[in-house]
């Protein structure tokens, strides 16, 4: 019954499981960023904000 936890304890197992984890965290942050017009459109409009002056 503990066998697939020993799985998990051999590194050459954990590797190709922790890309493709990473893998997959990347292209939901893509489709996040990208997915909706609007969003992207917001995200867009803040690209400036760190060029902008403070008025005094």
């Amino acid at each position: 019954m503990m066998d697939w936890m020993l799985w998990f304890t051999r590194f050459e197992n954990t590797k190709p499981l922790s890309l493709v984890i990473f893998f997959l965290v990347f292209c939901g942050i893509l489709f996040y960023v990208f997915g909706s017009k609007k969003r992207g459109e917001r995200l867009e409009s803040h690209k400036n904000i760190p060029l902008q002056d403070d008025e005094i």
